[in-house]
């Protein structure tokens, strides 16, 4: 039973992918499959905080940014990509503790607005910082390298993510399986039982939002490398809200919801160019379509499947 819960994932994954490659030509695809790979561990990040700890986060885009601009400011210094991407993990993991500082003293929406506030800060920070971020003008990362090989095709880039992606589940699994997994749920379910019990509340959403922010981190580093251009408009608010909602897609409660989840958030704005070139001029040009058509696929999800496209126990 637990093989054939394995298996038919994959199954999927990979019919999805000669698909693409089929249709959209090998480079496109695998370069789409790279985002998505990405995606996925970022998305990770949010569904320890909110699916397992219970949180509230509307600011996990500033974590990708520190994993980001971490690792590009070490690949500049002229350390080699794979030592920086842990390093990367940690610069995340610090953002993830910072931002939840408050939840000793908020809760709920209180405690989501103010790691909202969080990714503000980090925002501007990346801005006016221009002598080490170079501010608006963003910074230039090189590709991905090791021992003198590049990976400088997108079947490369994708294999690299996908290597990291099947690591991180593995050890999110582990994780999820051990005694702080089980304290995470117990915080989620009822703080006060959970205190009761002898589990530190605050103690085990600080360590959800430092484990968060490294997975976050982490993706951070990859996608500066695949995109090969960072800046600080790239990890805004709208960044942080696809995050959140490619958790909600897929499911907050099980790992594989944030490889769902990512997929239809990477494959979106191609549906959306499909559809312009089929709407008529004025909903074609609309600048809202994106916006609508996201809050569609939610809308959806949360009437059809509420918990997500990977499904999962409990409401």
């Amino acid at each position: 039973m637990r093989r054939a819960a394995v298996l038919r994932p994959l199954l999927a994954w990979t019919l999805l992918l000669a698909l693409a490659v089929a249709s959209l030509g090998a480079d496109f695809a695998f370069g789409q499959a790279t985002l998505v790979v990405t995606y996925a561990i970022a998305g990770l990040g949010v569904v320890i905080i909110v699916g397992q700890a219970g949180q509230i986060v509307l600011g996990q885009g500033a974590f990708v940014a520190l994993g980001a601009y971490a690792q590009a400011l070490l690949v500049q210094a002229g350390v080699a990509p794979l030592p920086a991407l842990p390093i990367a993990a940690a610069a995340g993991a610090l953002g993830g503790a910072l931002a939840s500082l408050p939840a000793g003293r908020l809760g709920g929406l209180y405690f989501g607005m103010s790691t909202l506030a969080f990714a503000l800060i980090v925002e501007e920070l990346l801005v006016r910082w221009e002598s080490l971020t170079h501010g608006a003008a963003g910074l230039v990362v090189p590709a991905f390298g090791l021992a003198g090989w590049t990976a400088g095709t997108p079947a490369a880039q994708a294999a690299i993510s996908l290597a990291v992606l099947l690591a991180v589940l593995a050890v999110c699994a582990r994780l999820l399986a051990s005694r702080l997994g089980r304290a995470w749920r117990a915080v989620r379910e009822d703080e006060a039982a959970a205190a009761a019990c002898g589990i530190a509340p605050a103690a085990a959403k600080l360590r959800a939002f430092a484990v968060g922010g490294a997975l976050s981190g982490l993706a951070g580093g990859l996608y500066a490398h695949w995109i090969g251009f960072i800046s600080p408009e790239q990890f805004g608010l709208v960044f942080s809200f696809e995050l959140l909602m490619l958790a909600f897609i897929g499911g907050t409660r099980r790992l594989a919801g944030a490889a769902w989840g990512a997929l239809v958030v990477v494959a979106m704005p191609q549906l959306i160019a499909v559809l312009r070139d089929a709407l008529p001029g004025d909903w074609a040009r609309s600048a809202g379509l994106e916006l609508m058509l996201f809050g569609a696929v939610v809308v959806g999800v949360v009437l059809l499947r509420p918990q997500g496209l990977a499904g999962g126990s409990g409401r």
